[in-house]
């Protein structure tokens, strides 16, 4: 049996890439450009882009499985086009070339921030709405009417299943993700103040766990989250500072002050060559979250996160080894560097 996976170059790709080869599985990668998370892997490699339904299906045909994990994930409000052409457009693409095919079961993965949340929300699990405007956040919105897309899907005949992360951490970050952008800025001291707020975190190698469990055990039109634990920016910080030895910055900006000037830093930063880690969306994000809950994934799949300081162990590993640092960190281990 031959699965596909979209994005396969990317951070979650990237290590799901490398879960499905652990098993023995033959992999097709449908990337765009950058393969540098694919190189010296078995895997066939196709170049395509979820926005050009062609070259969909052509990775499409033939396989049995399809995990759609191309998604470009945005914490700006002016990339509305990019975000309907690739989130939107593109999962109806895949989800066509799905039933043209006669796919056995698309894996979709969809994000925590395609569901309604609030600041002072209950624990937040499976039930919760989806975003219904774009006016909050673009991103948001374009993961949420993928996830309309695949429901469409389903209701013409698709066995489909979709999974909503939380914020990924862990190795195989060659991009990096916005995350993977922040353990950099703290190790290479970069970042003068830390914000009030927090996030869940999951390491990228449960997710991509969790999708496997949920190819091979999930009901047909199933969602389930798969988070991992929840932690103040603070103490993220302080666990990286645990894990390398570099002194995370101690002054820590009320959200109103770190609102303010958000924009600004978010402005200047291109003029640095640097991307953005607190714009105004982002900081929008670490007000909400804390009650994020992966009972159902941990119930029927048999999901399961690991510890964080585990997660942030590893990450810093693999920056090291991968050259990512350009520093020296003291407490990594020596075979680290």
């Amino acid at each position: 049996m031959t699965v596909l996976v979209t994005g396969a170059a990317g951070h979650l790709g990237g290590n799901l890439v490398r879960a499905l080869l652990a098993r023995g599985q033959a992999v097709r990668a449908l990337v765009h450009r950058d393969r540098r998370s694919l190189a010296g892997l078995d895997v066939e490699v196709i170049q395509g882009d979820v926005r050009d339904p062609a070259s969909v299906r052509r990775a499409v045909e033939g396989t049995q499985v399809v995990y759609h994990a191309a998604g470009h994930i945005s914490i700006q409000r002016d990339e509305w086009p990019l975000l309907h052409a690739i989130n939107v457009l593109g999962t109806r693409h895949v989800v066509e070339a799905c039933l043209h095919c006669g796919v056995e079961r698309l894996v979709h993965f969809s994000s925590i921030h395609a569901l309604d949340l609030t600041p002072d929300a209950a624990p937040v699990d499976e039930s919760c709405p989806l975003v219904a405007s774009a006016h909050g956040a673009p991103y948001s919105f374009s993961k949420a009417e993928g996830e309309r897309a695949v429901g469409q899907g389903i209701a013409r005949g698709l066995d489909a299943v979709i999974l909503s992360p939380t914020a990924m951490l862990g190795p195989h970050d060659y991009k990096p993700s916005h995350q993977g952008q922040m353990l950099l800025a703290l190790a290479h001291r970069r970042l003068p103040a830390l914000v009030r707020g927090g996030f869940d975190w999951v390491d990228v190698r449960d997710v991509a766990e969790g999708a496997l469990l949920a190819r091979a055990r999930a009901p047909a039109g199933v969602r389930y989250i798969l988070s991992g634990r929840w932690a103040s920016v603070r103490d993220l910080a302080l666990a990286v500072e645990a894990v390398t030895g570099v002194r995370a910055p101690r002054l820590v900006c009320p959200m109103s002050v770190a609102r303010m000037v958000a924009p600004l830093f978010t402005l200047l930063a291109p003029l640095v060559g640097a991307r953005p880690i607190f714009t105004p969306m982002a900081l929008d994000a670490l007000r909400v979250g804390r009650n994020i809950c992966h009972d159902r994934a941990h119930r029927e799949l048999g999901y399961r996160a690991r510890p964080l300081r585990q997660t942030l162990e590893d990450a810093y590993v693999w920056f090291a080894q991968a050259g990512r640092l350009g520093v020296a960190l003291p407490q990594l281990p020596v075979e680290a560097a």
